[in-house]
């Protein structure tokens, strides 16, 4: 009894303590907003002036502050491009103050010396290891090739990224292929960001908000991905008035529409947004006029259409209502295939500020992708996969430092069928879905910042767990140098669905792994246990602000991809002929020459270099890519298709004029040759149907003799692009922009395909010169 009166006292004296200590600190929060047109300002410096304590504005514009002693202190808010915010507040014990700040577009262009400031400190506060954060201003710094400058051109130009060039819209990042990177549009699953013409992807520059690209290490927020993620968040539309942006050029067409349904009044902060866009191509048409010394033309169409409502409360909660449909068409290009994928979703997500130090998000989400390719071979091939994906967010704020936890599911179906290069069909149907929690603590300790993390997830449909720790280090050695390191473990269960027998392919279709895969039991002698592909990351890297306005940043990364999937390059015989897979008859195969798919495992190492020279009106971007790329299956080691040894991009962007009005701007890329499986030789294939056949009155078919796997390499790839703008400003809130640029400027000719039957080569875009004009009101 009385045990337990003493504990019951030291219970609540630890209560009354904590609540005593929670009393006796303050908390500021609010969110961040632009003047002009209402719209969230993340990334911006918030900070009490003369103390240690500041954050920067998340995504949705929103900060707290908290953990502070009470006191007169002066709030300071400073971000590029605007007026910087000053107010005196009194912060009581127990007790919050909320602001809704609206920053004024400064009037005249901030000094270099202010944004180096800015970017540096962030730097500082941030671990931000293997990740781009990409604005709208940044991509428009990009030549606008096509008339609009567009993500998937500034995606090119980033350190680790290869391409496979103007044509194919396929990108692989740190030696992970296309199916292990994710790509996330307002928290919703997109499965093709990237048209078939490589200048373009389904993203409207000007509504991206902000784009994380983390090309490895990410945190435990994210997940179902073996090597990337992609990031992608929109605009909510304009709060203040209604406005657009319309936009023709040479190769496509393209419009923006914005505003206010309810605006904010003096009785309420309360908005109601809507945001519309739309992009199409009608290149196929305008080719045969402009571009008429491309044989064959330039058949590459597509339509996206995008669209937004967002309800906000003008305190930081908000929800939006969105949905897409990105449309995707290549008919008859060279007499090569006609090619086909359309990819359409809807979904909702959130933003709650609580009255506590705690900020709530969540989404869920449908996406449905199909894609059809009918080639030479006459045998189509298809793949559609569609579902649902959901998550919960908690965020927690103590001073600098961090707890987020968080729950999320996928429910999704997978459709396919394929023939192989030996004309062998191959088919699945799946239905799975997999549940996952998360929990990561960012930490702050003098020079040091920890951002540690847990994922657990159970994929249902295969009665498998993986636990997924992960971690992020940076370690501020001086002002001028940062150490980084990241590192974790990742996991995914959907395998590429591709013939890598191909020179170039354009078909990326799903397949999820199953106990139903057709794939062996055993690898190397071990047995197969399960269908999840896993992987492990390592990243080292350091960050160096050499001069004032010169930044270096240098990586090196490794890749274990220790359990894969990929379709069998191997595969000769039926597994369902006992002929071939009963160990006891005579003519018994091994399972890599039976089956449709293989377990492999992978290493991806290089070394990744960035230098940007950040100065008023010169912005210098240069990168180098040193990277190899192994795959070893039951029979060979070998380079995958898109493994390249050397990459190198250089930007740069000058602007002329008082009100900068001229931009001119200029990028050279060279890529070394990808691997590609070369033609050993031709002979007569008969296919004989009875045994009456008549072997020497029929006439049969091509048949190939393919050399050692992936053991040639294609030529490299290099191409200069040069762009200038000119913008008209049109009374108060209308501008004109005239752009011209030139894409290959000297004309490189740049393999796209080559057919191994005929033996014609079909090269990548040649000099296209392309002149468009937007207008904004």
């Amino acid at each position: 009894m009385l045990r337990s009166v003493k504990s019951s006292l030291i219970f609540a004296f630890f209560v009354v303590g904590v609540q005593i200590m929670a009393l006796s600190q303050c908390t500021v929060k609010g969110a961040l907003y632009d003047d002009d047109n209402g719209e969230a300002i993340p990334f911006a410096n918030v900070v009490l002036e003369g103390t240690n304590y500041g954050v920067s504005t998340d995504i949705n514009g929103f900060f707290l502050i908290n953990k502070v002693p009470e006191g007169t202190y002066v709030l300071k808010v400073r971000y590029v491009g605007y007026d910087e915010y000053c107010d005196t507040i009194k912060l009581v014990k127990g007790r919050s103050v909320t602001k809704t700040i609206k920053l004024k577009t400064a009037a005249t262009v901030l000094d270099a010396v202010v944004i180096t400031d800015s970017k540096s400190e962030e730097r500082k506060v941030q671990t931000q290891v293997s990740v781009e954060k990409i604005t709208a201003s940044q991509i428009q710094q990009m030549p606008s090739i096509g008339g609009q400058a567009d993500l998937a051109q500034y995606l090119q130009v980033l350190p680790g990224v290869n391409s496979t060039g103007d044509q194919g819209g396929q990108l692989y990042i740190r030696g992970g292929s296309m199916i292990q990177n994710l790509c996330l549009l307002d928290g919703m699953i997109v499965y093709n960001p990237f048209h078939s013409i490589g200048l373009y992807s389904i993203f409207e520059t000007d509504v991206i908000l902000n784009a994380d690209v983390y090309t490895g290490g990410f945190g435990a927020q994210y997940g179902g991905r073996l090597s990337s993620v992609m990031d992608i968040t929109t605009r909510d539309g304009n709060r203040k008035r209604h406005s657009g942006k319309v936009g023709v050029n040479t190769f496509g067409a393209n419009l923006i529409l914005e505003g206010p349904l309810k605006k904010e009044s003096a009785n309420s902060s309360s908005t109601i947004t809507y945001l519309l866009t739309a992009k199409n191509s009608y290149l196929s048409k305008s080719s045969e006029y402009i571009y008429p010394y491309i044989d064959g033309g330039l058949p590459f169409d597509f339509l996206d259409l995008y669209g937004k409502l967002t309800a906000s409360s003008g305190t930081g909660s908000k929800i939006s209502v969105f949905g897409f449909r990105f449309d995707d068409q290549v008919k008859g290009y060279q007499g090569l295939n006609d090619y086909h994928w359309r990819n359409f979703g809807a979904g909702t997500n959130f933003a709650l500020v609580t009255g506590s130090s705690a900020l709530v998000e969540g989404s869920v989400a449908y996406s449905n992708y199909n894609i059809t390719l009918n080639d030479l071979s006459g045998k189509e091939k298809y793949s559609s996969i569609g579902g649902f994906n959901m998550s919960l967010v908690v965020n927690n704020f103590y001073g600098k430092n961090k707890l987020t936890y968080g729950l999320s599911m996928e429910n999704y179906s997978t459709d396919y069928q394929y023939y192989n290069a030996m004309d062998i069909r191959s088919e699945q149907e799946e239905h799975t879905n997999d549940i996952a929690g998360f929990i990561t603590y960012k930490y702050c300790k003098d020079k040091w910042l920890f951002d540690a993390g847990l994922r657990f997830v159970y994929y249902n449909s295969l009665n498998e767990g993986s636990p997924e720790p992960r971690l992020a280090i940076k370690f501020n050695a001086t002002d001028k140098l940062r150490f980084k390191f990241a590192g974790g473990l990742y996991s995914q269960i959907f395998l590429d669905a591709r013939s890598d027998n191909d020179i170039v392919n354009l078909f990326n279709g799903f397949l999820t792994g199953s106990g139903t895969l057709n794939k062996p039991h055993t690898f190397l002698g071990d047995d197969v246990t399960g269908c999840v592909q896993r992987a492990q990351h390592l990243i080292f890297g350091a960050e160096f602000d050499a001069l004032e306005h010169l930044t270096l940043n240098a990586e090196l990364y490794f890749k274990n991809f220790s359990q894969l999937l990929n379709s069998n390059h191997n595969r000769m015989y039926d597994r369902s002929d006992p002929v071939y897979s009963n160990p006891n008859s005579e003519y018994y195969k091994p399972e890599y020459l039976l089956t449709d798919y293989v377990v492999e495992q992978g290493k991806a190492y290089g070394l990744d270099v960035s230098l940007c020279y950040d100065l008023e009106r010169l912005y210098l971007w240069a990168t180098y890519s040193l990277g190899y790329v192994k795959r070893t299956d039951e029979a060979q080691t070998y380079y995958p298709h898109y493994d390249r040894r050397h990459t190198i991009n250089l930007l740069a962007t000058y602007a002329l004029g008082k009100q900068r009005e001229w931009e001119f701007s200029a990028r050279w890329s060279y890529g070394s040759g990808f691997p590609f499986t070369q033609t050993q030789g031709v002979f007569e294939q008969q296919n004989p149907s009875s045994i009456d056949y008549d072997f020497n009155g029929s006439n049969g078919q091509m048949g190939l003799y393919y050399a050692d796997y992936n053991g040639g390499r294609l030529p490299a790839y290099h191409r200069f692009d040069a762009g200038v703008k000119r913008k008209f400003s049109i009374g108060k809130r209308s501008v004109l922009e005239l752009n011209l640029s030139a894409t290959n400027v000297y004309n490189r000719s740049n393999i796209f395909y080559f057919d191994r039957v005929t033996f014609d080569r079909v090269n990548q875009l040649p000099v296209l010169v392309c002149f468009g004009a937007n207008f904004s009101f």
